[in-house]
């Protein structure tokens, strides 16, 4: 019996080597077609914020330099506030670029800004009003104007 248990065994390896010898269907013609080209990727970009001022605007300084025009009060000096701006953090210099840029875009300057909120209030006329929002910084006197429009809206 051992020997009919072995002879099986040999008949059914070469059952098994017989498909190993055939070849391999030619590929279709579909395949063959040009597929789409892939899309581009995308750079990503700092998400830092050191990244990001390096990015936009160059460094540090160049981006306090250019802040210092738009932050400075009428009786500062801009050499003084730069050189403040320059100790700031990087987070800090970009939020104050997006006020900075809303403000220009939406008013032009910071005296038109605090004429606009005096307006908006009905104070326009009052010196003592306009006086202390002068005192107060750009951000501030935005998030002031943005509130007094959307009052005015509703």
């Amino acid at each position: 019996m051992a020997t009919k248990k072995t002879e099986k065994t040999d008949k059914s390896s070469a059952k098994k080597k017989a498909p190993a010898t055939r070849k391999a269907p030619a590929k279709k013609a579909a395949a063959k077609e040009k597929k789409p080209p892939k899309q581009k990727v995308v750079e990503n970009k700092a998400r830092h914020p050191k990244g990001r001022v390096l990015e936009v605007h160059g460094g540090k300084a160049a981006l306090a330099k250019t802040l210092a025009g738009a932050v400075a009060r009428g009786d500062e000096d801009t050499d003084q506030v730069e050189a403040r701006l320059k100790t700031a953090s990087n987070a800090q210099l970009l939020r104050l670029a997006a006020a900075a840029a809303t403000v220009k875009e939406k008013w032009g300057n910071r005296e038109k800004l605090i004429a606009a909120i005096g307006g908006f209030e009905n104070k326009g006329k009052d010196n003592d009003f306009l006086a202390k929002l002068d005192t107060y910084s750009l951000p501030q006197l935005l998030h002031l104007a943005l509130a007094a429009e959307r009052r005015a809206r509703a």
